[in-house]
């Protein structure tokens, strides 16, 4: 259900709406629903596992770049996580309150702002993936297991083409 009404209302009720125009509504129901479970999952997993860690999706994902890459540039983590380094810049702010996140400078080039993660920043990144890993389990059980791989790869195709698109 999104808002006061279901999915299949929404979806009723803009085929009256748009009824007569040449609209492909299978590639708008791919792409409404894909907008639709993105948001529904991500506000799922901020309240059932982030919220406990004080961290939103947008420090989780920080995190995630940091640790996966560990000492990074500002604008490959702001790249990487899909968001401004305005907005990165914020984030980081409050990773540092928080004790997990440090930044430098790069040696380098002063320019540049290097981040790395703290020995607490690496520590709850160890216990906090496997929490959010059993989410995400317990979320991907609603398509069956023989079709995980399929769904991944489509959306795996729909993430490079538009991101192609835009370059």
């Amino acid at each position: 259900m999104t808002g006061s009404h279901t999915l299949a209302e929404t979806e009723s009720q803009v085929a009256a709406r748009l009824q007569g125009q040449p609209i492909d509504f299978g590639a708008m129901a791919v792409v409404s629903n894909l907008f639709r479970a993105a948001n529904a999952v991500r506000n799922h997993l901020e309240r059932t596992v982030l919220a406990q860690h004080n961290l939103s999706w947008t420090a989780f994902v920080v995190l995630w770049v940091a640790w996966v890459w560990q000492e990074s540039e500002t604008r490959m983590i702001a790249e990487e996580s899909g968001i401004s380094k305005a907005t990165l810049t914020g984030v980081l702010k409050t990773l540092e309150k928080l004790g997990f996140t440090t930044r430098r400078r790069s040696e380098k080039d002063g320019r540049l702002v290097i981040v790395g993660l703290t020995p607490e920043g690496n520590a709850l990144m160890q216990r906090l993936i496997p929490e959010f890993n059993t989410h995400e389990s317990e979320l991907a059980a609603v398509i069956a297991a023989g079709q995980r791989d399929d769904v991944a790869d489509h959306l795996r195709a729909l993430t490079t083409y538009a991101l192609a698109s835009d370059q």
